[in-house]
C-alpha cells in the first residue's frame, strides 16, 4: 500500500512571528506518524529548519535552480537547499510556469538538478481551464512528463513526486471534482507505473480532503493556501490518515 503524503506549499507569504506560531501549532497537533512536509519561501528555510529539527515534519523549497553554481543573481542552486536541511524542492508549479515563463524543458532542467543536489522534487503537471474544455488534458500532462523522462530518464522518477494540479483549480474557489482527479491521476500512473506517489493540487480544504483521498490513485495532496492555517492544515493531514 503507497504511504499518503501531504505538502504545504506557503507560496509567497509568511513573517518570522506568523511562521513561528503556525510551526509550533503544527508540531502539536500533528502525529508522529504522519508524512508531512512544508515548502516555504527561501528566506524562511533557516527558521524552519531550526523549529523543526527533531520533530516527524520535512521542509522544501519552492523553487530551485537548474544551474549548481555561477552568475545566476537571484538564484538559489540544489546545494544551497540541501544545506538548510531541505528535503523537498517543488519544480514545474503553475504559477512558475505562466507567471515566469518555465516551459517543460526548463522544468525538466531543475527536475535534475534537484536530483542531483540529493532532493526530492515535487513535479508539478497540470492543464488549464482552456486545454480542459478542448479536450487537451491527458495530451498536456503527457507532453509535461515527456520532457522530463526525455531529459531524465523513466527511473528518475520512481521515486520522485508528482502533484497533478489543474491551473483552472488553482486559487479560484473552483474544484475539481474527486472523479475528475482521479481519473488523470489513473493516467498518470498508468503512464509511469510503478508504486509513484502522485498528489492532487488544487484547493484542498478540509472540507473536501476525505473525499479526495478516499480516490485509489490520488496519494495525498500538495496544500496551497490551507497550509498557511494549522487549523485547516492538520484537518487535512488527518483525512490523509488511513
Amino acid at each position: 500500500m503507497r504511504a499518503r503524503f501531504v505538502a504545504g506549499n506557503w507560496k509567497m507569504n509568511g513573517s518570522v512571528r506568523a511562521n513561528g506560531a503556525l510551526l509550533d501549532s503544527l508540531k502539536a497537533g500533528l502525529k508522529p506518524s504522519d508524512n508531512v512536509a512544508v515548502c516555504v519561501p527561501f528566506p524562511y528555510l533557516a527558521q524552519v529548519s531550526a523549529a523543526l529539527a527533531g520533530s516527524a515534519i520535512a521542509w522544501g523549497a519552492q523553487n530551485v535552480s537548474e544551474h549548481d553554481a555561477g552568475a545566476y543573481t537571484g538564484e538559489v542552486s540544489g546545494a544551497m537547499l540541501k544545506e538548510f536541511g531541505s528535503r523537498y524542492a517543488i519544480v514545474g508549479h503553475s504559477e512558475r510556469r505562466t507567471l515566469y515563463g518555465e516551459d517543460d524543458k526548463r522544468v525538466a532542467a531543475k527536475f535534475i538538478a534537484a536530483r542531483r543536489a540529493g532532493l526530492t522534487p515535487i513535479l508539478c503537471v497540470g492543464e488549464t481551464l482552456e486545454q480542459r474544455e478542448r479536450g487537451e488534458t491527458e495530451s498536456v500532462v503527457d507532453r509535461q512528463l515527456d520532457a522530463v523522462v526525455a531529459a531524465a530518464g523513466m527511473a528518475a522518477l520512481a521515486d520522485a513526486v508528482l502533484a497533478y494540479e489543474p491551473v483552472w483549480a488553482i486559487g479560484t474557489g473552483r474544484n475539481a471534482t474527486p472523479q475528475q482527479a482521479q481519473e488523470v491521476h489513473a493516467f498518470v500512473r498508468g503512464r509511469l507505473a510503478g508504486a509513484l506517489t502522485i498528489l492532487y493540487g488544487g484547493s484542498v480544504k478540509p472540507g473536501n480532503a476525505k473525499e479526495l483521498f478516499a480516490m485509489p490513485d490520488i496519494d495525498g495532496g500538495l496544500i496551497g493556501g490551507a497550509s498557511l492555517s494549522a487549523q485547516d492544515f492538520i484537518a487535512i493531514c488527518a483525512a490523509a490518515r488511513r
